[in-house]
C-alpha cells in the first residue's frame, strides 16, 4: 500500500497535513476501506479545543462506529462543511476533498511524532 508522504499518520489511521499555520486531519484510505460505506460523521464547532490522542469527533458506517482521534492538540479553526453534505468524500477522495478539521495546533513539533507513511504502510500491512 502507498499512502501520501507529504503528511503524517496515526495508529488509529487518521492523517495530518501542515497547512500554512493548520494541521487538516482526515482518515486513511485504509480506513475508509475498513469501515465502508459512512452513514454519519460528527465533527466539533470550529473554536474548540482538542487534545492530541483525544476523541475530536466520531463517525458511523454500516460496519461500525469510531471515535475521531486527533492527532495534534489545538484549537479547531475550520470544518469541512461540504464534507457533512457528501459522506461519499470519504471513500472517494480521503487524501483531499474528505478532509474534517483544520486545527491550529499547540505545538506543531507534535506531527514529529506521528508515523510517516512508510512506517504506517508497515502498521497496516501487520492489521491487515
Amino acid at each position: 500500500m502507498q499512502f501520501p508522504d507529504d503528511r503524517r499518520y496515526t495508529h488509529t489511521h487518521e492523517w495530518a497535513r501542515q497547512d500554512g499555520a493548520l494541521v487538516r486531519v482526515g482518515i486513511t484510505s485504509f480506513a475508509a476501506e475498513q469501515l465502508g460505506d459512512i452513514i454519519f460523521l460528527d465533527l466539533p464547532d470550529p473554536g474548540t479545543r482538542v487534545d492530541g490522542g483525544a476523541a475530536f469527533g466520531e463517525i458511523e458506517s454500516v460496519k461500525a462506529v469510531s471515535d475521531l482521534l486527533a492527532p495534534v492538540g489545538g484549537e479547531v479553526r475550520e470544518v469541512n462543511e461540504p464534507l457533512m453534505d457528501d459522506l461519499d468524500l470519504v471513500a472517494d477522495d480521503p487524501w483531499e476533498g474528505a478532509w474534517m478539521i483544520a486545527i491550529a495546533p499547540d505545538d506543531p513539533a507534535q506531527l514529529d511524532a506521528l508515523l510517516d507513511a512508510q512506517a504506517y504502510a508497515q502498521h497496516c500491512a501487520e492489521e491487515a
